[in-house]
């Protein structure tokens, strides 16, 4: 592929991950440029008409939101991530969706306000997990030993946990083998790990901790209680 890319980033935004993990397994050289969306540049807004991150440029033709820019490295870019069945593509999309529903929920529980919010959002999470584990086959991919463009979206959902295990051991994944078994491998995925900074994990709690919410308390008290 010919066309230079520069992908539009924020550090902390999933949905920048899973762009990234596909130009990363399709080997296309690309720029990352990153933005604070607190403070969102005027070359930005003038090409991104949600005013949200990820943004692909190709060849300076903005391409926006995070399933669009994949779909579009899926038509020009080889390696194919997506099964050539028809039916099976369908059900792959679906289940693509499905990680952005995740995504909302995993949103839900670091901004819940109290402790009942809080663990109505663990209940939430938890059952959409139950659903995965009845639906995955062999591991460790989605599709077995071939990674897929549902890995790419749920490599930066699994991510989020890493930070959450640091606070509490909330059961997300007890009893729940393959999903687990996924969650690891996807961890070790080459892709996965360079689509985020070194210092992604600090930066993400460092965000949690400033929400005001009943997640940002128990990291609160976490700290106030290790010694100095």
């Amino acid at each position: 592929m010919t066309t230079q890319l520069t992908l539009v980033s924020h550090v902390l935004c999933p949905y920048v991950q899973r762009a990234a993990i596909v130009l990363i397994e399709k080997g296309v050289p690309f720029i990352r440029r990153d933005i604070d969306l607190a403070n969102k540049p005027e070359w930005f807004l003038a090409i991104s008409p949600l005013g949200k991150t990820p943004v692909l440029l190709a060849d300076d033709v903005p391409v926006f939101e995070s399933a669009v820019i994949c779909e579009y490295l899926e038509d020009v870019c080889a390696p194919r991530l997506h099964p050539e069945d028809p039916l099976q593509r369908a059900r792959h999309r679906g289940w693509i969706e499905f990680g952005s529903s995740v995504l909302s929920a995993i949103g839900t529980f670091y901004s819940a306000r109290d402790e009942t919010a809080l663990q109505q959002a663990v209940s939430g999470l938890r059952k959409k997990f139950e659903q995965l584990e009845a639906t995955l086959g062999p591991v460790p991919f989605f599709d077995g030993e071939r990674f897929s463009m549902v890995d790419a979206a749920f490599g930066p959902v699994f991510r989020y946990f890493d930070a959450f295990d640091r606070i509490q051991d909330f059961g997300f994944f007890s009893d729940l083998p393959k999903v687990q078994a996924w969650r690891a491998a996807l961890a070790l995925r080459p892709s996965v790990k360079a689509a985020v900074r070194e210092d992604y994990g600090d930066l993400l709690m460092t965000f949690l901790k400033r929400r005001g919410s009943a997640l940002s308390t128990r990291i609160q008290e976490q700290e106030e209680a290790s010694p100095a």
